[in-house]
């Protein structure tokens, strides 16, 4: 048996209806009921677990109460104002004909918008990274948060909070980038506009998913200790201390032979002893029963329910297969220590308190009449983020599509398709890919659509030419065709997002190749010959081999990234092409040379980079941070605190100048890097970012202030410590841009000023700095927000604003 747990303090409202609930009603709070489970598998291994109690009447099945009811508007398509009526009527029940009274919380997926018919899907978060503007995903945070409030939505299944190691994983489309502090601060952002209107977030995967062996969903992580520390705990920690996140998700992996779901050192020490979370943690689906079934670490539910209610999970979902008889069971036989259960329940009835579910008015309001999931402040901040996260990889000439374009050929499998726009977790393509010729409920003009609606004078001709996947090209000859007639081609090509093998990316999506699928590549190959000029579309999940695209004299002459950019995504690709807007979208993950140069992040130190000592070169074709735009910025007069304490903060501040032909937005980034170290420490860190806005001709000061804690890290001791010493900044367009040797600097005077050095396309400012003092060992005190403040030169005119990073 393991060490009797402490209790959570809790409220005397808590403790008082937990001293009166007896061992089922216990119970029955710890798990979920998956109403609407039918034949649509949209959980891993749903169609291998059996269904808990089938046709018993939901009365029976609730007569002891129950903790969650999961996804009550997002398993099939229903009206949401009908749902709504049948959901209060049903926590009225539940207050009104159980014994304790205690209403349900109710849990829906909201990755890209609720996941609900008839509600607006937004970027997924891919592009919610690509569009470096933690500002922007708060907002959207805060209106898909409203969105669930009124519907009686108490939790969301989001932020992914995993870092991406392998482009060849599937749920790459679900993750924000590559480099832990950007995903932490736009992560953290989603959360604090979530949880503002009243809805839990819940943070997952928690932790190391995204690091399994060779891309592959749900296989075993192989992962240092430091690099769980260092990587990918981080994002997690900023949620948790800055966003205040209030629920958390195990991850289905194994790490070094220990399933995370039976990991108390994680769950428990972790997650509540060292970063102080007091909020509930709830089991992936079937997380639980996968320790018999996956992991083969408990010999049947009851035990597997054990080790993983010691370890730290207290809510089972979606449903109570091991929670409910099977640890009931060893409760009683006394191989589980009541005190486990009773931890848990008191976690749950205080979250439900937190959520108002315990007051004595609880569903005394009425359900909405009439509700609008897709409202006009919906679209406009879905078209926002789309555009803003929107990469130019190449143009060499055909952007914006020239006005006196008459004839354009827009081609392609992703020219027309509305789920082409959609990521895994959208309602569309999670659910609806189960409703064949149900309508999607929502408005969502595809790439040929909106772009003929921005240019009426066009003639636009489209012809798909072949399909996503698969080996046919007949459709190949009428889409040259088009092309060769053209004045000017769009070709769209990438994903069809999906699960479990629907689509191309997506949950249980993997791949071993990064090339297009199907013939998309021979497809967009052909159009280039044609000698049309070709703007290159890439609507996807994941980044791809684009070596082809990018390099060489029969690339197209222009390659835009999109990241699955939701309903306005259409349109917001229209107003790039056609140069309403100039892209500022910057890419979150590195664009790879080869999938054998998986798994990579532009985080590594100086061995793991490109040498005369190997043949194989991991270097991306585009690095992190990487975009083009209409206009130019350049970089000037950067300043460098010459020094602070390993527990202080560094100050920088840079000018960025709009030197080009038109207005646009720059993501100003800093970077860094420990001279040495103790252990061997990446060659270029992300410090800071900022959104800037700037009119042709103008110039902003850009500050930021860096926690020393920035450059913390787990020393041999495996302690997280900021080491005093040399450290260098620069500020950059991306990550590959700091490739400037040391000695290139150059001396740096008494006020830290570096020169500017000129480098083709940009210019990169560099100074060094010291940290001073002692070693400092980085505590929960060390965890603040940092703040790039952003202010426009005197000769431009007032302050732009400050911004939380």
């Amino acid at each position: 048996m393991t060490e009797h747990p402490r209790l959570p303090e809790v409220s005397e409202c808590v403790r008082a209806l937990w001293q009166r609930m007896t061992l089922e009603e216990k119970l029955a709070q710890l798990v979920g009921y998956w109403l609407d489970r039918g034949g649509e598998v949209v959980a891993p291994m749903q169609g291998e677990m059996a269904e808990a109690e089938p046709g018993r009447a939901l009365a029976d099945i609730t007569r002891d109460g129950i903790g969650h009811y999961t996804r009550v508007y997002g398993t099939r398509p229903v009206d949401p104002v009908e749902r709504a009526r049948w959901l209060w009527d049903e926590q009225r029940r539940l207050i009104s004909a159980t014994r304790l009274g205690i209403p349900a919380i109710v849990h829906e997926e909201c990755l890209t918008g609720l996941a609900a018919w008839k509600a607006a899907t937004f970027p997924t978060p891919l592009a919610w990274g690509a569009a470096f503007d933690p500002d922007l995903v708060a907002e959207m945070g805060a209106a898909i948060g409203e969105t669930m409030r009124a519907l009686g939505i108490h939790q969301g299944l989001a932020p992914v909070l995993d870092v991406v190691a392998d482009a060849r994983w599937g749920r790459v489309d679900e993750c924000i980038g590559e480099d832990p502090y950007l995903v932490g601060a736009v992560g953290t952002a989603y959360v604090r506009g979530l949880q503002s209107a009243g809805v839990h977030a819940t943070l997952k995967h928690f932790l190391g998913y995204s690091t399994s062996r060779a891309g592959r969903n749900h296989a075993p992580a192989a992962v240092g200790p430091r690099e769980i520390a260092d990587v990918y705990l981080p994002p997690f920690e900023m949620a948790l201390r800055d966003g205040g996140a209030r629920s958390v998700m195990n991850s289905y992996a194994d790490i070094d032979g220990v399933p995370v779901a039976a990991d108390p050192h994680l769950l428990t020490h972790v997650l509540r002893e060292e970063l102080g979370f007091d909020g509930t943690v709830v089991s992936d689906y079937f997380s639980v029963a996968f320790l018999e079934v996956m992991h083969g670490t408990a010999a049947d539910r009851g035990e597997a329910a054990a080790q993983a209610l010691a370890a730290g999970i207290d809510v089972e979902l979606p449903s109570g297969d091991a929670y409910l008889a099977p640890l009931a069971e060893r409760v009683r036989a006394g191989a589980v220590d009541p005190a486990h259960v009773d931890r848990a329940v008191l976690r749950v009835l205080a979250q439900k308190e937190e959520l108002g579910l315990l007051d004595a008015d609880a569903f005394a309001d009425e359900p909405p009449a009439a509700i609008d999931l897709d409202s006009p402040r919906h679209r406009d901040i879905a078209r926002r983020l789309a555009a803003e996260s929107i990469v130019l990889l190449r143009d060499e000439g055909p952007l914006p599509l020239p006005a006196d374009a008459r004839r354009i050929a827009v081609v392609g499998p992703n020219a027309d398709r509305a789920e082409a726009l959609q990521g895994c977790y959208s309602f569309a393509n999670h659910v609806l890919a189960h409703h064949p010729g149900h309508p999607l409920g929502f408005a969502i003009p595809t790439v040929r659509e909106a772009l003929a609606a921005a240019l009426p004078d066009a003639e636009i001709v489209h012809e798909p030419g072949c399909d996503v996947a698969g080996d046919d090209d007949a459709g190949f000859r009428p889409a040259i065709d088009a092309v060769a007639a053209a004045d000017v081609a769009v070709v769209v090509v990438g994903d069809q997002a999906g699960l479990f093998g629907r689509g191309t990316v997506g949950e249980g999506n993997d791949t071993e190749s990064l090339d297009l699928p199907g013939r998309q590549r021979e497809l967009a190959a052909a159009a280039v010959a044609t000698g049309t000029p070709v703007v290159l579309v890439v609507l996807s999940g994941r980044p791809y081999v684009l070596d082809w695209a990018l390099e060489g004299p029969r690339a197209p002459a222009a390659v835009l990234q999109a990241f699955f950019p939701g309903e306005a995504g259409g349109e917001a690709l229209a107003d790039i092409l056609t140069g309403a807007v100039s892209p500022s979208g910057r890419l979150p993950v590195s664009l790879p040379r080869s999938a054998g140069a998986q798994p990579y992040r532009y985080l590594r130190p100086k061995l793991g980079g490109p040498s005369d000592v190997t043949s194989a070169d991991p270097t991306p074709v585009r690095p992190f941070g990487f975009g083009l735009s209409y206009t130019a910025f350049a970089y000037d007069d950067l300043e460098v605190s010459g020094s602070a304490a390993t527990d202080g903060l560094l100050h920088a501040a840079v000018t960025v100048t709009n030197t080009g032909a038109r207005a646009g937005d720059h993501v100003v980034q800093l970077y860094g890097r420990d001279v040495v170290a103790s252990v061997a420490r990446p060659a270029v860190q992300l410090l800071g970012f900022q959104r800037v806005s700037l009119e042709r001709g103008a110039s902003a000061r850009v500050e930021f202030e860096v926690p020393a804690a920035r450059f913390a890290f787990s020393d041999r001791r495996m302690v997280r410590v900021v080491e005093p010493g040399d450290v260098e900044m620069w500020v950059a367009a991306h990550a590959e841009a700091s490739a400037v040797d040391t000695a290139d600097v150059g001396d740096i005077s008494a006020e830290h000023r570096a020169p500017v050095r000129r480098v083709p396309g940009e210019s990169t400012p560099r100074a060094l700095a010291r940290l001073t003092g002692p070693v400092h060992e980085v505590t929960a005190a060390d965890a603040r927000v940092v703040r790039a403040r952003v202010r426009e030169l005197a000769e431009v005119g007032g302050p732009v604003g400050v911004r939380a990073r």
